[in-house]
């Protein structure tokens, strides 16, 4: 929809937005009325390089042709049912995911929140059944994130984050432990714990990727003591950081992973995958929904998968990630450059403000987040080169001088 369709001016959308609209969001003072590859683009035609891809969304670029192609034909053929007869795209995503990442089952569903709810579910249920009425708690990471449903922020290790203040009583069963630290997690977990759920790099925590001992460590711990480890890929999922799903990093496989973001390319779906073992837990009855597994956003993900393989972005997020951050530790007041692959996070110094960081980009036409008083993120389309790396920190760096003066 192009606002002069309308008949309306920007002014005119956002007084509708201010009186219609429940707002819980920093609105960023600008139109986006279409977007390509690694572009948005306001009603003035006026293009933003894109380093945020829709909260690492839009892996294979904006509106990538094959995604469109397949959200069209589906729409014009099958646009929704119910889960019970069989649908053509929702079999070939199966298979190609289940093969692709080499899990066995998987369960759609229509967001990260809701992968996440469905992965705790599936694991409480395995241990109740499997174990006994008591076997239902899971141990997560202290500065997580895995949504915001009451199961998924209860699981977030975040009791100051806004996504929890003032809901009451989190849902009982959860405990925390400082992330990368493999004792501290051990000591957790009790003769109840059924999971260890943690993201392998914390995005929404200051992008801190897992270290090697902590993973495999983790995973080890598990099998010795009859217990899951749940892999929250929501936003590393996907070839996001350098790998099809960043557990591949660490060489080893979870037994429930959680998925979306990126696996739609535009569209909204999530989707857990697990073992066959502990997907037996979910019987008829015991979990559904009504949009997940939608045809058209099946078929847009299937197409959104085969161009993140074809063209192997993977590959590209691990040499534009390490080009980028080479670029970003050189700029003035950079205390830390953290990430893997193209989920990159800056530290500054105690004189620049994450947010003031961020609004001065905007200024310049460069989308990026804040997270953390003195922290930026930044989850590019995986289709970057070079040369927007460049004038990325090239903004970045103008923006920093200006506010150090």
């Amino acid at each position: 929809m192009k606002l002069e369709e309308t008949g309306l001016t920007f002014e005119d959308i956002k007084e509708k937005v201010n009186k219609y609209m429940i707002e819980t969001y920093e609105r960023m003072d600008f139109l986006a009325e279409s977007a390509k590859d690694q572009y948005i683009y306001n009603e003035k035609g006026e293009k933003y390089l894109d380093f945020y891809a829709g909260i690492a969304v839009n892996s294979a670029g904006s509106c990538n042709e094959k995604v469109v192609k397949a959200v069209v034909d589906q729409a014009q053929t099958l646009m929704h049912t119910f889960n019970y007869p069989y649908t053509i795209p929702q079999a070939l995503l199966a298979e190609k995911v289940c093969t692709t990442i080499g899990m066995d089952k998987i369960f759609f569903q229509n967001s990260g929140t809701e992968a996440n709810e469905a992965m705790i579910k599936m694991a409480r249920k395995y241990g109740i059944e499997k174990y006994g009425p008591n076997r239902y708690h899971i141990v997560t990471a202290k500065m997580g994130f895995h949504g915001r449903t009451f199961g998924a922020m209860s699981a977030t290790g975040q009791p100051g984050n806004g996504c929890q203040v003032g809901f009451g009583p989190m849902t009982y069963g959860f405990s925390y432990a400082p992330y990368n630290d493999l004792e501290a997690f051990k000591d957790a977990c009790t003769e109840n714990t059924i999971a260890i759920m943690v993201e392998p790099v914390q995005g929404e925590g200051g992008v801190h990727p897992a270290t090697m001992e902590f993973m495999k460590g983790l995973r080890e711990f598990c099998d010795e003591n009859d217990m899951l480890l749940l892999i929250d890929e929501v936003q590393t999922g996907w070839c996001r950081t350098g790998k099809v799903m960043s557990y591949m990093h660490y060489g080893i496989k979870p037994d429930i992973v959680s998925m979306a973001k990126a696996l739609g390319g535009g569209m909204p779906i999530g989707a857990i995958c697990a073992t066959e073992e502990v997907a037996k837990a979910f019987t008829p009855g015991s979990h559904g929904t009504t949009f997940g597994g939608h045809p058209v956003s099946c078929a847009a993900a299937l197409a959104e998968v085969g161009e993140l393989l074809d063209r192997d972005l993977a590959g590209n997020a691990v040499k534009m990630g390490t080009y980028f951050m080479e670029k970003l530790a050189k700029i003035p007041h950079v205390k830390e450059v953290r990430g893997q692959g193209l989920l990159v996070g800056v530290e500054f110094d105690d004189a620049i403000y994450g947010v003031d960081v961020k609004h001065g980009c905007l200024d310049s036409h460069l989308l990026i987040t804040a997270i953390g008083v003195h922290t930026i993120r930044m989850v590019p389309p995986l289709i970057i080169t070079e040369e927007d790396c460049d004038q990325a920190a090239a903004i970045i760096e103008e923006t920093v001088k200006a506010l150090s003066e």
